[in-house]
């Protein structure tokens, strides 16, 4: 007896037999959403866990408990967790992050202004490290166990054990104190040129660049080194094909979607991780903006700035995990 025709199979899998590039990528473009709703409950939920509340810190330990319950009621505190979250939440989906507790403004607007200068500094490092980072993992798998090899291996691994904090302030003390040849504090505003803006973040630049550039330096390394390894590479070699111009040619576009991982992985990285940055070299980002909203717990700036960082991180494992299911031939052409 012949089995009945699709037709009661469910939508869900009857895209993914039918289109199962376009279900892969919808299926992480879902779990994104889902995985930053649950990120949103635990940012707002551990920041009403904390001891202590604006309140007290704006009026101080000497305040009678009727002005801290009139604070935290113009404030709206008094008010049940869930239906504050849900109000929170709403707004947020709108780009309304309320307002600043300690400023009074607009957080969305000064987000939107520190968000700008983040941006400009991640991208900027990210222009800088993505080329270099893969030209000297070719490199290095061009030398591989030669004295090149060798030398980016130990810098490398001197760079990957550094924190970025004592990077900057080595960067500070040789470049801006001895030699003074760059600019300490990195301060931008909206009137500053492009190339001022660029000798500016030169330092908080550099920083970023050492962090990130060796750990993409090595996975581009490993990748290409996995897939020189295989027979066909080696019928390259065989053929006369000379080694740097099979690197280039064979073994780097094989080596992309473990390449493409890394480097979207590290640009999520740069991204957020330039709060220890900004605050070494008092940027005027979102780093700075965070830290400065703790200290005064100014909840409603730290809800917003960790659910954007948060966002953006997230976003860009999304494009990471769909660019190397785009770049894997087995995904693209199911058989």
């Amino acid at each position: 007896m012949t089995n009945p025709a699709p037709s009661n199979i469910l939508p869900g899998l009857r895209l993914r037999q039918r289109f199962p590039l376009l279900a892969l990528i919808l299926e992480r473009f879902v779990l994104s959403i889902v995985l930053l709703f649950a990120v949103s409950i635990l940012i707002f939920g551990g920041l009403e866990a904390l001891p202590g509340d604006f309140a007290t810190t704006y009026l101080g330990q000497s305040a009678t408990p009727q002005a801290v319950a009139n604070i935290r009621q113009d404030l709206g505190l008094d008010r049940p967790v869930m239906t504050r979250y849900v109000e929170w939440l709403g707004n947020a989906v709108q780009g309304d992050f309320g307002t600043s507790w300690a400023s009074k403004n607009s957080v969305s607007e000064q987000i939107g202004k520190r968000l700008g200068n983040s941006l400009f500094l991640a991208g900027f490092a990210a222009v800088i490290s993505v080329p270099l980072a893969v030209g000297l993992g070719m490199f290095s798998v061009h030398f591989r166990n030669r004295m090149p090899d060798k030398i980016i291996n130990v810098i490398s691994l001197a760079a990957i054990s550094l924190p970025e904090f004592f990077i900057g302030y080595l960067l500070i003390l040789f470049f801006a104190v001895k030699f003074g040849v760059a600019t300490f504090p990195a301060t931008v505003y909206d009137s500053m040129g492009f190339l001022e803006r660029l000798k500016a973040i030169a330092l908080p630049t550099a920083t970023l660049v050492l962090v990130v550039l060796a750990h993409m330096m090595r996975m581009t390394r490993a990748a290409i080194l996995s897939v020189m390894s295989s027979a066909y590479m080696e019928t390259a070699e065989l053929k006369g094909l000379s080694a740097f111009r099979s690197i280039v040619k064979h073994a780097a576009p094989n080596a992309l979607a473990p390449i493409i991982n890394v480097v979207a992985l590290n640009l999520a990285y740069l991204v957020v991780g330039v709060v220890v940055v900004e605050v070494v070299f008092v940027y005027p980002g979102m780093g700075q903006y965070m830290v400065d909203a703790v200290t005064v717990r100014d909840m409603p700036v730290v809800q917003a700035c960790g659910l954007i960082f948060a966002a953006v991180y997230i976003f860009l494992n999304m494009i990471a995990d769909i660019l190397a299911i785009v770049a894997n031939p087995r995904l693209r052409h199911p058989r």
